[in-house]
């Protein structure tokens, strides 16, 4: 906003110009001093330029809509969103939207990819949207074995205006150690002002000053209200979190309710809630139902998801509440207690009335925009022999396996097989007992049909699918899981083909299928038909004795080593507690 747009928004604050639209009559939700009164609120050109007793900026164009009777607040924020994940940013915000929300500071998994340029390129494409989108770089892969992010590309993402801050920086036992590229990074964001996101999951109270002095200013991982307390003792922003993987504000609650602590540098988070999740449950708004039900006073929830969210990302001159200058991101509701909007403005528009959007959002093609992902032929990810345990001597074998305990947490339990074949025989084993491959496509420049694989065996997922294949994972290639080599092969032959997704095997062919074209990660449809292909994907698990309540986590952290403790990595098995490759990769 330059010179010009402050005079015009003081010139109808003034009464001296007509307002876009006038809201009259409501009581206004006022997260800067907690307090709830009546207040009138002029709007021009997508900014506030008025709020008071007087009616004023009132013209023969002025929009006037009646607000008796309803709280006028300002649009949720979302201070740590995983809008990749099944969604595309448009489906994000479709389901968003809806719920009272009308910001995020979100991943940029895929568009990290492409480095700076192709960053900055997804977050025009956000500008469609009557959305506020920020994106926070994400400076290391996800998985070991992937080549590392260099620190020059880190800090091009993080120089772009879209971004505000770095996203989850999660070895934080390197952090600890005080390894360099790990304190180079953090120290890039600070100085460029931007903020420096912690996953202390499991850090200690003990180990917590040292990684605080490294420069970290927040972290989402707290899980107990006391880990939730001791990082907010030593200075951390906290995100209290709740959504379909970890449904953990009921936990959190006594920091509230029992601690009583001061909660300016608390904000909310779903922290990557599923289309489904979002569908049945809401997003931030059923945080704040949580929060109210359990004596949180209305106006100090709100404020945490609001206000609070604004002033960490320094944009609290822009969103984050009703005042003069910012943005008309305002939600008016019939209560503060169910927290269902009768009406959601953005910029100064109406996108939602009785929990429904006003027109269809704008579709750009999100999947032109995002990195192609990088498979392997389809031919050579049909050959089932890629699929089939690991060799091995002797009559019998013992071996790590991946022990699912709950949806995304592996431990490490050793499983002696019969070897028949030269290789383990899993009928010898759990009944549970599954194959697991990590199929990844040649370097660039390399033969076509030479592929890396590692390979795992897995317990804790139930009994099936034959055969299952995957994009939706944070390492490259193709993920397969299950029990037959040859149904796995169909499956993994089918994602190629599909150019990533997922698709799941049994009698003999695939029976289900999902493209996921944006990066192999995220769906091309709207939000309604994401949520269902999800259901349907679930119900398939189901079917199968998947025995946990979130299965696209599973899948997509399966790879993934900033979780404990085994990992099917691009390296190999890897144990994230012990740093160690227990079985390496192929080829």
């Amino acid at each position: 906003m330059d010179l010009a747009d402050r005079r015009a928004l003081m010139a109808v604050a003034r009464g001296e110009r007509p307002a876009d639209l006038f809201i009259a009559g409501a009581t206004l939700v006022n997260v800067y001093t907690g307090e709830l009164h009546p207040a009138n609120v002029a709007v021009y050109r997508g900014r506030i330029a008025y709020v008071g007793e007087r009616q004023t900026g009132l013209g023969e164009g002025t929009e006037v809509i009646d607000a008796r009777g309803l709280y006028l607040a300002p649009g949720l924020v979302e201070p740590h969103a995983h809008p990749f994940i099944l969604f595309n940013p448009t489906s994000y915000a479709e389901a968003a939207l809806c719920t009272g929300q009308t910001a995020a500071f979100a991943d940029d998994v895929p568009w990290n990819l492409l480095g700076a340029p192709g960053l900055h390129t997804a977050a025009r494409a956000t500008e469609a949207l009557p959305f506020f989108f920020r994106f926070l770089a994400r400076p290391e892969r996800a998985t070991e074995g992937l080549p590392p992010v260099p620190l020059a590309d880190t800090e091009e993402r993080l120089a772009l205006p879209a971004v505000a801050g770095m996203m989850e920086y999660g070895r934080w036992p390197r952090q600890y150690r005080g390894e360099a590229p790990y304190l180079e990074a953090i120290d890039a964001a600070l100085r460029l002002g931007k903020r420096a996101e912690g996953h202390l999951a499991g850090a200690s109270a003990e180990r917590l000053s040292a990684l605080v002095a490294a420069g970290l200013t927040s972290d989402h991982e707290p899980i107990t209200a006391r880990e939730a307390l001791e990082r907010l003792r030593l200075g951390l922003w906290v995100m209290l979190r709740h959504s379909s993987l970890r449904p953990d504000l009921p936990a959190l609650l006594p920091l509230l309710t029992e601690h009583r602590v001061d909660t300016a540098r608390l904000m909310l988070t779903t922290d990557g809630a599923t289309p489904a999740w979002a569908a049945e449950h809401g997003l931030l708004d059923e945080m704040l139902r949580i929060l109210v039900r359990a004596g949180v006073p209305p106006v100090q929830a709100l404020q945490m998801a609001t206000r609070n969210p604004a002033t960490y990302y320094g944009l609290e001159g822009e969103i984050g509440g009703v005042a003069p200058g910012r943005r008309a991101d305002l939600v008016l509701y019939p209560d503060l207690r169910e927290f269902r909007p009768q009406r959601v403005l953005a910029a100064g528009k109406t996108v939602v009335l009785e929990g429904r959007l006003t027109a269809p959002l704008p579709r750009p093609d999100w999947p032109s925009l995002a990195p192609v992902p990088v498979l392997p032929d389809p031919g050579v990810a049909a050959n089932p022999a890629l699929y089939l345990p690991p060799a091995a001597a002797g009559e019998a074998v013992t071996l790590p396996v991946m022990a699912y305990e709950n949806p995304v947490i592996a431990r490490r339990r050793d499983v002696t097989l019969p070897v028949r074949n030269g290789r383990p025989d899993l009928a010898g084993g759990p009944p549970d007992l599954l194959l697991a491959a990590l199929v990844l496509a040649p370097e660039p420049g390399g033969k076509p049909r030479r592929v890396r694989v590692a390979r795992a065996l897995v317990t804790g997922l139930g009994f099936g699918p034959p055969g299952l294949a995957t994009t939706l994972h944070v390492a490259a290639g193709i993920l397969a899981v299950g029990r037959d080599p040859d149904q796995m092969a169909l499956a993994a032959r089918r994602v190629a083909e599909m150019g990533g997704g997922i698709a799941v095997a049994w009698d003999g062919a695939v029976q289900w299928e999902w493209p996921l074209p944006v990066a192999g990660l995220g769906g091309g449809e709207d939000f309604p038909g994401t949520a269902a292909r999800e259901q349907e994907f679930r119900a398939i698990l189901r079917r199968w004795g998947y025995p946990h309540h979130e299965p696209v986590y599973t899948y997509l952290f399966f790879t993934g080593d900033l979780l404990p403790r085994m990992r099917l990595t691009p390296a190999g098995l890897f144990d994230v507690l012990a740093e160690a490759v227990l079985m390496p990769a192929e080829g």
